[in-house]
């Protein structure tokens, strides 16, 4: 082989290489991810959820960054964060509750959102249905039409002599609404007076006591209200305390503050799944192709101090089931 070919063999080589060691050193791309919640979630929360990304491969500040925004508790701040959040051009969305997630859409449109809770998403329509979201929309919805017949009958085993149990929730709300629904049939099974009691924000709590107790409750049940700070859910725990009502939450970080009991969705869970679909989506997924999945693990916390300051005595059969006890 004469000098001349070599020389054009080895520059043909060169320059098939170079494409090659170019693609090699482009850098990962980088997906923002945005949050939008009408509180700031319990650090758990958060941390399920980062972990859910990391185990699929997702590391903040390499190739996904977070753009979060949290209300005051109050839905009327919802548009101008869901705007805030527009600005960065996210590739999704994650939200939690039906409001955030409707304002989203109306800031963004096109943009895939991820719930990892929610009520009742199709009566509000985010979606068309569980089995085909269609639209921009997916996620998981916290709705399980036999979680209140659950929680009563706990309520029940903990304390004997229940005949009436008070309900807490957000008249707003069409979730609270479905709740009270599924709730009836197995109230009345178990020989149970409900008492509807309804709150606009934390400045109704302290009457919703007052009228559990003139309405003769011997236990209230709290349900789907948006905590906006550990001082307003210290509030509601010290409450019940105050006026002596064994009171039910929905999650466990209310009985870590002193709650007496929580029965409901595993939220870390829904939070770590939640990031599956998010992976889905930034693959090219579409949202509107991904049913949307319903709770599959549920927790039960039990505070024994706070039971013991309230005279009650918890059974072994619950103390069995308990995912945690605290002492």
């Amino acid at each position: 082989m004469n000098r001349r070919r070599k020389l054009i063999i080895a520059l043909g080589a060169s320059a098939l290489a170079m494409p090659l060691a170019s693609f090699a050193q482009q850098p990962a791309k980088i997906h923002r991810v945005g949050f939008l919640r009408t509180s700031a979630p319990p650090a758990s929360y958060l941390e399920a959820f980062r972990e859910g990304l990391k185990e699929l491969g997702y590391v903040e500040g390499k190739n996904v960054v977070f753009d979060s925004r949290w209300a005051d508790g109050t839905i009327e701040q919802l548009p101008a964060l869901a705007a805030e959040l527009a600005r960065f051009k996210p590739d999704v969305v994650v939200t939690d509750g039906t409001p955030p997630a409707q304002a989203v859409r109306k800031a963004m449109s096109t943009i895939p959102i991820v719930m990892v809770s929610s009520g009742d998403p199709v009566s509000s329509g985010l979606i068309a249905s569980l089995a085909r979201p269609g639209g921009n929309t997916t996620g998981l919805t916290s709705i399980n039409a036999d979680l209140g017949g659950k929680a009563l009958e706990l309520l029940k085993e903990i304390v004997p002599k229940l005949t009436h149990v008070a309900i807490l929730g957000s008249g707003a709300s069409p979730v609270h609404q479905l709740f009270m629904k599924n709730t009836e049939a197995p109230a009345r099974a178990l020989g149970l007076k409900l008492i509807p009691l309804l709150f606009r924000g934390p400045e109704d709590y302290e009457n919703a006591f007052r009228v559990a107790l003139k309405e003769r409750a011997h236990a209230i049940l709290i349900r789907g209200v948006p905590f906006t700070s550990t001082v307003h859910r210290q509030r509601l725990v010290d409450l019940a305390a105050k006026n002596r009502l064994p009171a039910m939450y929905e999650t466990g970080d209310m009985a870590e503050l002193g709650g007496l009991i929580s029965y409901g969705a595993s939220r870390p869970d829904m939070y770590r799944r939640g990031a599956v679909f998010v992976d889905k989506i930034l693959r090219g997924a579409k949202p509107g192709d991904l049913p949307v999945e319903q709770p599959t693990i549920f927790e039960l916390v039990i505070n024994m101090k706070t039971a013991k300051a309230l005279g009650l005595k918890v059974p072994n059969s619950i103390l069995v089931r308990a995912n945690k006890v605290i002492e």
